[in-house]
Formats: C-alpha cells, sequence, structure tokens
C-alpha cells in the first residue's frame, strides 16, 4: 500500500544547503525521510511552480486546489511537504497546505469481509489495501467538492496504529491546498471527475525497477522482513503503479522521477513558465 503517510504525525521538516544540494529531512508516519533536490530543480522546477501557484491565486483570488498524483514510491508525499516548507520560507503572504488522500482508505472491518478480483483470483481487499477499490471514493468525492468551493473544512487521516482512518484530524483552511494521491488523475469511471475540481494538476512518472527498490526499502524500515517485503510489493505496490502509469490523465505539469533522485520536466501546459 503506497501512503501510510499520516500529515498529522509529520513533523516539521528542517532544510540543510549546500552550494549545489538542498537536502530535506522531515519525519513522516514515524520514519526519518532525507530527500536531496538539486539548485537546478530548485531553480527549474520547484519555485517556478510556487510562483506559478501563487499567482494563480491571486488571478482567481479564491483558494485554488492542487492536485499532485504519482505512483507509490514516487515521493510525492515528501514533495507535497517540501513544497509547503518551501513555500512558507519564501511568502508568508498567503498559506499554503499539504493533504493526502490515505485518510480515505475504507475501514479495515470491511477491508477484511469484501473482495475484490486480481489476476482472475479473488482476494480480499485488505491484502490489495492500496488499490483504487480500498478507497471510499463517495466520501472523498464529496470532501474535494468542499475544498474545491473554498468552505473551511475537516480532513481525515490514516492511523497506522489503528489501521483505520479518523475523519476531521486536519482542518483545510489555507489560500493554496496541494493534495498528494495516487488516483487523483485516474481515468476509470469514478475518479475521472476528479480533475474537474482542480485548478492545477501535477504527475511525476518513474521507473518501474526505480520504484520497486524505494518501495521494498520502504518497508523494510517500517520493520518487515525483506522476503515478506519483496513479495507485498511485487503483488500489491508494483500492481498499483503500473495502475497509476498507465490509467492517469494527462497533467498540466508531468515530471519524471530519475534513478539519482533527480526530476526533469518532460511535459508543460500552456500556462507553465517557459523554461530559460
Amino acid at each position: 500500500m503506497d501512503g501510510l503517510e499520516d500529515f498529522h504525525e509529520r513533523t516539521d521538516g528542517h532544510v540543510s544547503e549546500n552550494k549545489e544540494m538542498k537536502e530535506y529531512f522531515v519525519n513522516i508516519n514515524g520514519i526519518d525521510v532525507k530527500a536531496t533536490y538539486s539548485e537546478e530543480n530548485m531553480r527549474d522546477i520547484f519555485i517556478p511552480l510556487l510562483e506559478k501557484l501563487s499567482g494563480l491565486q491571486k488571478e482567481k483570488d479564491r483558494r485554488i486546489l492542487v492536485m499532485l498524483a504519482a505512483p507509490p514510491g514516487a515521493g510525492k508525499s515528501t514533495i507535497a511537504s517540501f513544497l509547503q516548507k518551501l513555500f512558507n520560507e519564501r511568502d508568508r503572504s498567503k498559506s499554503i497546505q499539504a493533504i493526502g488522500m490515505d485518510g480515505f482508505h475504507r475501514r479495515q472491518e470491511y477491508l477484511q469481509t469484501h473482495s475484490i478480483t486480481r489476476n482472475g483470483k479473488e482476494v480480499l481487499m485488505v491484502d490489495v489495501k492500496g488499490a483504487p477499490e480500498t478507497f471510499d471514493l463517495d466520501k472523498f468525492t464529496e470532501r474535494i467538492k468542499i475544498v474545491s468551493s473554498g468552505e473551511k473544512c475537516g480532513w481525515p487521516v490514516y492511523n497506522r496504529h489503528l489501521h483505520n482512518p479518523e475523519d476531521n484530524v486536519i482542518t483545510v483552511d489555507s489560500d493554496i491546498v496541494i493534495l498528494e494521491g495516487n488516483y487523483l488523475l485516474l481515468n476509470e469511471e469514478g475518479w475521472r471527475e476528479l480533475p474537474e475540481y482542480a485548478d492545477y494538476t501535477v504527475f511525476i512518472r518513474a521507473n518501474e525497477d526505480l520504484l520497486r527498490e524505494r518501495l521494498v526499502e520502504r518497508r523494510l524500515s517500517s520493520g518487515h522482513d525483506r522476503g515478506g517485503s519483496e513479495r507485498f510489493v511485487e503483488f500489491s505496490d508494483l500492481y498499483n503503479a503500473r495502475t497509476v502509469m498507465e490509467k492517469s490523465r494527462e497533467a498540466d505539469l508531468i515530471l519524471n522521477l530519475n534513478d539519482d533522485g533527480s526530476y526533469t520536466i518532460l511535459r508543460k501546459g500552456p500556462d507553465c513558465r517557459a523554461e530559460t
């Protein structure tokens, strides 16, 4: 399952800089994460993106909703957190907030008693937790509508200790909201309507071998053994990753996560700042 990231339990990240790199340290769901971003990525991608979002919010004079979609293992939760941190360092006149979709997982008791078909076999939802079917799409859609409308509202998080969501843990009240999740751009029934509520969309692609390596390492960091981690990643996480990579709609900005952890721009929409 991608995204045991619990924004409620995330500690504030801090940044360490040298001449060429910016190291970002943050604790996500009890796991210490270190992400390294190049000055080139800062200059050409992240800062222009934040300037774009700030300008868009000013132009529309209301809350804007940004959807950041990526396959499991692509680091979208860390990027969302980093963008929030970077924005706050540069502009305190507006507020920005990063939230995730994991609080909309169906409850554990539901997942343990309902099944789906995977590769021609019937499997319990709990064994493929993180697949699109394991989310409460109706509830998710309704809450997105409220956020998009600009209303102040509660937002759920996933409690890793209870293995269940907890509602209204976060209060969404910012000028710019970055919503991250695997299936925000999924071009399937029910899901394909979600981008209609977004003012801007971002998608991150990545090589499957890189995702496999990162996903296994993440499970190992959570205390799982290597054999079990590799089996779960192959059966569940990578299946979900392929779903995201192969069935997502086009985004305004498409990035590629490179093997060295850097990013390159694959596509910019017409409203994006041109490369220099």
